[in-house]
């Protein structure tokens, strides 16, 4: 059994590994779960004793297979119960991951296999996240942000990079949802801003930030 800090702390090692690099540092898992650096590095201690992270002052902080099983274990019960709240409570897009974050503690194994198999076996979450199945298995993504695609590309939206509920209003305001299909139709030179037409109707401007943020699959 490990705490909720543990898993905590667990969970933003893989995240920060998945998206940077094979080895992570005491200042990048402070920033991210917004703590004071001396703090993290007697959690790290912690964590190396118990075998689930390698970590050698200076060096930076890896995962040990042991510690990479839970932190996907953590992963796959947040996601399972984003999608539960959004298909079967009528929760948002935006309003699920604060809720999730306490859910995704609960011990009961039964109860997220149950979960997965009333929702039938869901691969992504609702902000279009790969799901860990019962072995922990991470399916490979192969989107991309829309700001690497080209003019009249045909895409289809499958994700978000940036979860905050700002975002996640923002671009349900603008009519972009998991599933659209969106064409490139004009790229601003001057700020790589872009106009794209939404289910061939809409015609709508995106900044380039915004633009990074969506994640997408040509058709």
């Amino acid at each position: 059994m490990h705490s909720y800090t543990e898993e905590n702390y667990l969970k933003a090692i893989f995240k920060l590994i998945e998206h940077d690099s094979d080895v992570v540092t005491t200042n990048a898992i402070a920033e991210k779960l917004k703590t004071k650096a001396a703090s993290v590095s007697d959690m790290l201690k912690k964590l190396a004793d118990k075998k689930l992270i390698n970590y050698q002052k200076y060096q930076g902080v890896s995962l040990t297979a042991k510690g990479e099983k839970v932190a996907l274990n953590i992963i796959r019960k947040h996601r399972l119960w984003e999608m539960f709240l959004v298909e079967k409570l009528d929760f948002k897009w935006d309003e699920v991951h604060d809720v999730a974050e306490q859910l995704e503690h609960i011990k009961s194994e039964k109860l997220i296999a149950q979960i997965d198999k009333f929702l039938n076996y869901p691969k992504v979450d609702p902000h279009g996240d790969p799901i860990p199945d019962e072995k922990g298995k991470l399916q490979i993504q192969k989107s991309k942000s829309i700001s690497n695609f080209k003019l009249n590309d045909v895409l289809i939206i499958t994700g978000v990079v940036d979860h905050s509920p700002a975002f996640l209003r923002y671009l349900d305001k603008s009519g972009l949802a998991l599933g659209n299909e969106i064409k490139i139709k004009e790229i601003i030179e001057f700020d790589k801003s872009l106009q794209i037409v939404v289910n061939k109707k809409n015609t709508i401007f995106i900044s380039f930030e915004v633009a990074k943020n969506i994640l997408v699959i040509s058709k």
